[in-house]
């Protein structure tokens, strides 16, 4: 794997990091209540997103082998042109459901090459 591509793969896993640190013992109560770790986990998903497009650029057959990564993109446009119609519930929902899925997939591209 070239370095470029694994820059941008080790950068969305370290925001993915962040944001398991961010909400491990929060409940969506907490995180819907707390607008520095909304703030945080937002910054750390635009990364993700900004990294993706990057990757995209470089080696779109290894983002193809992203889950969803036309999502994720757009998830990061979302939240940076939409900043004023975040629904926390969706975030929550990724954090909870979606994350771990990239996670793991990240993870075992890092690993692979």
């Amino acid at each position: 794997m070239h370095l470029y591509a694994k820059k941008h793969l080790y950068d969305i896993n370290q925001a993915m990091l962040r944001i398991n640190e961010l909400t491990a013992d929060a409940s969506f109560e907490d995180y819907e209540n707390d607008w520095v770790k909304r703030y945080a986990v937002e910054r750390s998903f635009s990364i993700i997103g900004e990294a993706l497009m990057r990757l995209r650029k470089f080696d779109p057959a290894l983002t193809e082998m992203i889950t969803d990564f036309p999502e994720i993109i757009a998830f990061r446009n979302q939240l940076v042109h939409g900043y004023d119609d975040i629904d926390n519930q969706e975030v929550w929902h990724i954090i909870q459901n979606e994350l771990p899925i990239l996670s793991a997939e990240v993870r075992a591209m890092l690993a692979d090459r």
